[in-house]
């Protein structure tokens, strides 16, 4: 599905020995590089105002990850390995290019990646952004600062965890407001957004998330049943499998990298998708009393992202490197298309 760009913005289809895609490029090609990953159901396309606003003397790179708008629709995601796959993608990127030392941000899964990249490169990134970022343990199916998993097969994350009508309703390029619990433009004003706040460039964005690859090996991916509270576990393809505690890894291994870029955590304060009780999370629900079976608040609680973020970068900052977090007031899960200015302002600063 094309998705218009906005001038100053050029849309280049770049092939590498892991994926062939597209890439959106602003500012001057000798430029300091600024690579922009994108969130789980969008594309490269919800950076292209943050692009345009670099300062002058960066460029600017956001590819369309894997699973997402333009790229190769044949290449999916091993879940099994985290989110190793966009990773190594994104370093294959960055060598077709030559570039070898860049700025990273990622928003929402895109920073999940950056957890990721950190870990395996972080020799070659001066910082990292993450705006609203999910926990380095995974997203769902943990309890406690540290992570510790509320299922031995992680029950309760991953790909069954999706409404499958609104993944169908992605799939058909679905732009409607009818059956709002399901309707990807309700969900996106709803969600990725604190509402009554709607984004300017709303129909580019809905375009963007319509342009998700759908199926049992992408979005919202396989699953797996289980004996355990909601019944399901996680699969092995996909994105929101990818995100699975399952699969997080060792997360000390944060702390043992030498070269530790300058972390700088951005979020909002109303943030309904990556929070300590976020409406994502399917214990959050049960205990709400929207899901059948629910074994009891004094079973199961919420998972802790925020929490266990801050955790992770108070032993990164023990351990020789440093963070800085920012919440923005009246803001929900997108703070650099919500708090434009204010985004920036920080932003600028810290790559400065």
């Amino acid at each position: 599905m094309p998705v218009p760009i906005l001038p100053g913005i050029t849309a280049k289809t770049v092939s590498t020995p892991r994926l062939t895609t597209r890439v959106l490029f602003s500012g001057p090609e000798v430029g300091t590089p600024v690579l922009f990953l994108h969130g789980n159901a969008s594309s490269a396309t919800f950076w292209e105002e943050t692009m345009l606003a670099l300062p002058a003397g960066f460029r600017g790179i956001a590819p369309d990850q894997r699973g997402y708008g333009d790229a190769d629709p044949a290449k999916h995601i091993d879940a099994t390995r985290g989110t190793g796959d966009l990773a190594d993608d994104a370093l294959a990127l960055l060598d077709h290019l030559g570039v070898d030392h860049a700025h990273v941000v990622g928003h929402s899964a895109g920073g999940s990646v950056i957890w990721r990249l950190l870990i395996a490169a972080s020799h070659r990134f001066l910082t990292a952004t993450l705006a609203a970022p999910g926990s380095p343990y995974g997203f769902g199916g943990s309890h406690g600062l540290d992570g510790a998993p509320n299922a031995a097969d992680f029950a309760g994350t991953g790909g069954g965890t999706v409404n499958r009508e609104f993944a169908r309703r992605v799939a058909e390029g679905d732009r409607s407001e009818e059956n709002p619990q399901s309707a990807p433009r309700i969900v996106m004003n709803s969600f990725y957004w604190k509402p009554p706040f709607r984004p300017a460039r709303e129909e580019g964005l809905l375009s963007s998330l319509l342009s998700t690859h759908v199926g049992d090996q992408d979005y919202p991916g396989d699953l797996t049943a289980s004996p355990n509270w909601p019944g399901v576990a996680p699969g092995a393809w996909g994105m929101v499998n990818a995100l699975s505690p399952k699969y997080a890894g060792d997360v000390s291994r944060l702390f043992a990298i030498a070269a530790k870029p300058p972390i700088l955590w951005i979020r909002g304060a109303e943030d309904q998708i990556v929070g300590d009780n976020s409406f994502f999370d399917l214990v959050t629900l049960g205990t709400l009393g929207y899901l059948p079976g629910f074994p009891g608040a004094d079973v199961l609680q919420p998972q802790p992202m925020i929490g266990q973020t801050r955790a992770v970068l108070e032993q990164y900052q023990a351990a020789g490197g440093a963070y800085t977090e920012v919440v923005f007031a009246d803001c929900g899960h997108t703070p650099f298309v919500e708090k434009f200015d204010e985004f920036n302002a920080v932003f600028h600063k810290h790559i400065g």
